[in-house]
């Protein structure tokens, strides 16, 4: 260990920009043996490992290092995998340059640990090598759990229900497995057999799945209620945050997105492409880096993003901004839409003022100060709002917070007995990592619910 002396940082072989935008393949390639080991013994075992604490899983990240660095891969992935249910999916999605790795300690003048891509190699090297098995709990505890939703939070909640021996019944309104990991996050990003992958063994656990579910409709939350010792909502949030520009003929991203992903999931679905299009993203997180980046792979004249704020102040990756950059996107910087005209988005200048909470500075416009930029294609990307789930459950009765999230004790129990929230639902739209936190979390608040009942599911 404490290599970072000698041993520059290094990441996995990335594929070149002019290779990469003709595919929607994943753009990172693996380690090999020699370099996730040369790069893991870079970490400093500090005594306050910042990386761990940065973490919303509190992954023991310094100590698979260290078994990664001395060759002992199997103990690695046991070490991670203790908890994270899905570390090959953080490896690759997480923004490591805003958790992990930009709080190494060594950042500052050696570069910091390449954590998320150790990860990645120590968690495919476990598929590879079958090490990854399904959970298969040592006895059935007779209790039932209902889940609603088949995102990051419920698939976590429900590995972990099942491992205590609960039946685990996911409800989900699409027709495939993952929530936003499939049909939000583009392959270039997350492979989708990779997601497939975790869901064949969640099956093999004992899991059951029942897809195409609208609760509200085609089965009621009281229904759900009344089936399971318990029901846990994860939906997660998907309506578009309002672009507050009158007249606007915009695209939310999320339509966007699912379209090219189902498109390249082989579904007959309705394609909206950016082929030939002076295409406009408008947002400066990670879901507007997917869409500007997917534009460019579907063939368009141009792809340009609009950020109100400067780069030092984006909320997205780092990372992915470059990797955008490096594919021909063009950002403006300190720009918001003023107003729409034929073919062409009038775009407001603004500056930066006084931060505001969270280390951000606010954005203000600068008095009639706009120019027009061209556009066929114009996407928004501003993030997402929960949808009004006590009208669409037709259950009033469940209360939500100011924000229209659903409200929960520190159980996460809701204001209704033996129904729990927990992910985007319950904190707003936030990281996978956040999802995967709260769904491990709030299995082990149903499971201590359950089975303090004396009643079992029938």
């Amino acid at each position: 260990m404490l290599r970072f002396v000698d041993t520059e940082q290094d990441y996995p072989a990335q594929r070149a920009a002019a290779e990469r935008v003709r595919d929607f393949k994943e753009i990172n390639a693996l380690f090999g043996p020699e370099g996730d080991a040369e790069q893991a013994a870079r970490c400093s075992q500090c005594g306050i490992p910042f990386c761990q604490i940065h973490c919303p899983l509190q992954n023991n990240i310094p100590d698979w290092l260290r078994l990664a660095a001395e060759g002992r891969l199997r103990e690695a992935y046991e070490v991670s995998s203790a908890t994270n249910n899905f570390p090959e999916i953080c490896g690759r999605i997480c923004p490591q340059d805003r958790l992990c790795e930009g709080n190494c300690v060594i950042e500052n003048g050696f570069g910091s640990v390449t954590i998320g891509a150790v990860e990645k190699y120590i968690t495919e090297t476990a598929f590879a090598e079958g090490w990854v098995v399904a959970g298969q709990p040592k006895q059935e505890t007779g209790r039932s759990i209902g889940i609603i939703g088949a995102g990051p939070a419920g698939l976590a909640a429900a590995d972990m229900l099942r491992r205590k021996g609960h039946a685990v019944h996911i409800y989900d309104r699409y027709d495939r497995v993952g929530g936003l990991m499939i049909y939000g996050i583009p392959n270039f990003k997350l492979d989708k057999h990779v997601v497939q992958r975790r869901e064949k063994l969640l099956r093999d656990a004992g899991v059951q799945f029942h897809l195409c579910a609208q609760v509200g409709d085609t089965i009621t939350l009281e229904a759900l209620r009344l089936g399971h010792d318990a029901v846990l909502i994860a939906t997660g949030v998907y309506k578009a945050r309002a672009l507050e520009v009158a007249n606007h003929n915009a695209l939310p991203a999320l339509d966007y997105l699912i379209s090219s992903n189902k498109q390249g999931l082989g579904d007959d679905a309705p394609a909206i492409s950016a082929e030939g299009k002076r295409v406009v993203v408008i947002g400066g997180g990670d879901t507007a880096m997917d869409c500007v980046r997917t534009a460019v792979r579907q063939g368009a004249a141009s792809v340009t993003c609009l950020y109100r704020r400067d780069r030092a102040n984006m909320p997205g990756s780092a990372h992915e901004v470059q990797n955008a950059e490096e594919e021909g996107v063009v950002f403006n910087w300190l720009s918001a839409p003023h107003a729409f005209h034929a073919a062409q988005v009038e775009v407001q200048r603004m500056r930066l003022t006084s931060t505001e909470m969270g280390g951000r500075q606010n954005a203000v416009a600068i008095p009639g100060d706009t120019y027009r930029i061209d556009a066929d294609l114009v996407i928004t990307a501003l993030g997402f709002e929960p949808e009004d789930l006590p009208t669409l459950f037709n259950t009033p009765e469940l209360v939500c917070t100011p924000h229209g999230t659903i409200a929960v004790d520190r159980n996460f129990q809701t204001a209704l007995p033996g129904l729990f929230a927990a992910g985007d639902i319950v904190r707003g739209a936030s990281l996978v990592v956040w999802a995967i936190k709260e769904g491990r979390d709030v299995a082990a608040a149903i499971h201590r619910y359950v089975m303090a009942s004396k009643v079992k599911a029938a």
